[in-house]
C-alpha cells in the first residue's frame, strides 16, 4: 500500500457524517441531486472566487465561462458556449467571433459584447493575468460580434483566447481597481451554477436557473475540504462523496472494494519538483544551481517513486516536456535524454556536484563555501502520494550526497509560497493548455513573461526562470498554426534549454485517477465518450461534467 497512513479518525467521523446528511444517498442509489465532490483541498477554504487569482478555489467554467470549450482529452472540435463560431483571417492576424445571443449574467443584467471586449482589455493591461502574452486589440461591432487585431499571425494565441480566458461582468469589474488581487466574493457569471453557501471546511455552487443551456439536472454541488488523501479514502469507502481525484489503494478492484463506484485514469499532467531557480529574480539556496537541478535529476530512482508513491500509475517522462505519449513525435532528437533515466545515475550525478565545486562531508553531504547541500521542499499535507515520493527520493538523495527535507503545509500557505517564490524546491504538477499541444506548457511555465521577482505574485512560471532562447522560440511557435513542420525546430530549442537548466525536475509523467459514484449519478466521461478530461480540479472540464451529469433515475 502506497498511501501513508494518517489518523484524522475523529475530525474525518464529523465530515463523513455532515456529508452524508447533506448529500443524500450516498453511495445508495436513491435518486439525489446533490453531487458530493472533494479536490484535494486540505485545510480552511480561503474565500476567493476571482478565476484570474493564483489562489482561486472555483469558478472557472462553473460560474465565468470561457467562449468555447477546447477538449484536450479528444481531438474534437471546441464546443460552442458563450461564442458560437470563430474565423481567422488568411494571415492569422484578425480573430472574429459570434456570440450566443440572449445570454444573462446571474444577475439579471444582459451579456453583450462589451463584456468580452473588456474582458479581453482588462487581460491585456494586467500582466499579473495575461500568462501568455496576449497582445491582441479586441473591438465590438455590435452586441454578438468581436474581431480580435493582433500584431503578428497569432494562431497559437487561439485556444488561449477563446478557452482559457474567463469573461467577466463589465458593469461590476469595471470598478475594480486591481484585478489581480480581487478575491471576488460575490461572484456574477454567466455559468451553470452560482455561489450557494460559503464555509472554511464546505461551500456549494448552487444551478442556475437562468443558465442560458438550460438548468443542469445536478442542482448542487458540494465541496469539501478534508484532511488530505487518506481522509478521501475514508469518505469514498463511506459512500459520502460522489466524485473526487485523487489515489486510493487497489485502484484496479474499487469496484469490489467501494461497491457503487468505478475509476478512470488518464495521462495528463508531468510531476517535477519546481524549483525557485533564478538568482537574479531574488531566489536563494543551492537550487539556483544548474548543477543542483541536475545532481537530483540523475539522482532520481524513478521506478521505484512510481510503485511506493504512485501505484505504477505514472509513465515515462522527457525532460523537455513534451507530454507523453501524445507528444511522442514531438520529442527533440538533440536532447541528451529523450526520456529522463527511470533508474539512478549516481556517478553523473557526483560528476556534476564536483565539478560545479562542491566536497562531500564527512557525513556523506556535499558542501560549497561551508554551506552543506541541504534544501526544504514544501509539499500540502495530506497528498500522501506526493509526501510518500518525497520520503522515497529524501533517502535516495543521500546516496548522491544531497539532503532534502520535506515540509508539508495547508494548502493556502503552499499555494502562497509558490506564488511568491518563497521556496526552495516543492512538489506539483506542471499543467496542460486548452489545447493539445506542448506550447502552452511552454509559455505558461517557462517564458519570462510569465513570471515576476520572488515577493511578487508569478503565474504560472513560478520556477522565475528566464530564457532568452525560449523566449524567442516561443514567439516564434506563435506565428505558426499547429499541424505545420516548421513548428519542431523551435520545440527543439526549447526543450534543449530546458533539460540543460531544469528549472523544473522532471519526476514522471502523472497518470490521474478519478473514482466517480456511477451508482448515484450518470453521464460519466469513459474511455469511449471522453467528452471532458475526467479530473475534479481541472478547468473549465469538470463544469462540462457537472452538466453532463444526472441523478440515477432521472
Amino acid at each position: 500500500m502506497f498511501l501513508r497512513k494518517r489518523l484524522f479518525a475523529l475530525g474525518l467521523a464529523v465530515v463523513v457524517a455532515a456529508t452524508a446528511a447533506c448529500s443524500g444517498s450516498g453511495g445508495g442509489g436513491q435518486a439525489k441531486d446533490t453531487l458530493v465532490v472533494y479536490t484535494g483541498q486540505a485545510g480552511d477554504f480561503q474565500l476567493n472566487f476571482n478565476p484570474y487569482s493564483p489562489t482561486f478555489i472555483e469558478g472557472m467554467g462553473t460560474i465565468n465561462e470561457p467562449l468555447f470549450f477546447f477538449n484536450i482529452a479528444a481531438d474534437q472540435p471546441p464546443k460552442p458556449l458563450l461564442g458560437t463560431e470563430f474565423t481567422w483571417n488568411t494571415d492569422g492576424t484578425e480573430l472574429s467571433i459570434t456570440l450566443r445571443d440572449n445570454v444573462s449574467w446571474s444577475d439579471g443584467q444582459k451579456f453583450t459584447a462589451k463584456d468580452v471586449v473588456f474582458t479581453l482589455d482588462m487581460v491585456a493591461k494586467n500582466p499579473a493575468l495575461n500568462k501568455t502574452a496576449y497582445k491582441g486589440t479586441a473591438t465590438a461591432t455590435d452586441d454578438t460580434h468581436v474581431v480580435v487585431k493582433f500584431p503578428e499571425p497569432a494562431y497559437m494565441d487561439g485556444p488561449q483566447v477563446l478557452g482559457q480566458m474567463w469573461i467577466m461582468p463589465e458593469h461590476i469589474w469595471k470598478n475594480i481597481a486591481n484585478p489581480a488581487t480581487e478575491v471576488s466574493p460575490n461572484p456574477v457569471g454567466t455559468g451553470p451554477f452560482v455561489l450557494g453557501d460559503f464555509k472554511a471546511q464546505s461551500f456549494t455552487l448552487k444551478a442556475n436557473p437562468k443558465y442560458w443551456g438550460g438548468e443542469p439536472a445536478v442542482k448542487q454541488i458540494r465541496y469539501l475540504s478534508l484532511s488530505g488523501n487518506q481522509a478521501g479514502v475514508d469518505a469514498l469507502k463511506a459512500g459520502s462523496i460522489d466524485w473526487q481525484t485523487g489515489p486510493i489503494p487497489d485502484i484496479k478492484d474499487i469496484e469490489k472494494n467501494y461497491p457503487g463506484y468505478k475509476a478512470i485514469t488518464l495521462p495528463l499532467n508531468q510531476v517535477a519538483l519546481y524549483t525557485c531557480s533564478n538568482a537574479a529574480l531574488g531566489c536563494q539556496g543551492a537550487q539556483t544551481d544548474p548543477a543542483v537541478r541536475k545532481a537530483i535529476y540523475y539522482g532520481m530512482n524513478r521506478t521505484q517513486i512510481n510503485s511506493l508513491a504512485f501505484q505504477n500509475v505514472n509513465s515515462e517522462m522527457s525532460p523537455g516536456f513534451t507530454l507523453l505519449p501524445r507528444d511522442t513525435a514531438l520529442v527533440s532528437g538533440k536532447l541528451t535524454d529523450r526520456i529522463a533515466p527511470m533508474n539512478p545515475n549516481t556517478a553523473k550525478a557526483n560528476e556534476l556536484l564536483t565539478s560545479a565545486g562542491y566536497v562531500k562531508g564527512a557525513d556523506g553531504i556535499y558542501a560549497k563555501d561551508g554551506k552543506p547541500l541541504a534544501l526544504t521542499v514544501k509539499v500540502v499535507a495530506g497528498w500522501t502520494d506526493y509526501i510518500t515520493a518525497l520520503e522515497t527520493l529524501s533517502q535516495q538523495l543521500l546516496q548522491i550526497g544531497v539532503k532534502i527535507t520535506p515540509q508539508q503545509l495547508s494548502w493556502n500557505e503552499w499555494a502562497d509560497a509558490r506564488g511568491r517564490g518563497q521556496y526552495e524546491l516543492l512538489i506539483d504538477s506542471v499543467e496542460q493548455g486548452p489545447a493539445p499541444d506542448p506550447y502552452y506548457t511552454y509559455a505558461y511555465f517557462f517564458s519570462t513573461t510569465a513570471t515576476a521577482p520572488v515577493g511578487q505574485s508569478a503565474y504560472p512560471n513560478y520556477s522565475r526562470f528566464s530564457n532568452a532562447t525560449v523566449d524567442k522560440a516561443l514567439a516564434e511557435l506563435k506565428k505558426t498554426d499547429r499541424g505545420n513542420p516548421a513548428r519542431q525546430p523551435h520545440y527543439d530549442a526549447i526543450q534543449v534549454e530546458l533539460e540543460k537548466f531544469m528549472p523544473y525536475i522532471p519526476v514522471l509523467t502523472g497518470g490521474i485517477p478519478n473514482e466517480y459514484n456511477d451508482k448515484a449519478f450518470t453521464g460519466w466521461p469513459t474511455k469511449d465518450d471522453l467528452y471532458a478530461f475526467p479530473a475534479v480540479w481541472k478547468r473549465p472540464d469538470a463544469s462540462q461534467v457537472y452538466v453532463k451529469l444526472k441523478p440515477a433515475g432521472k
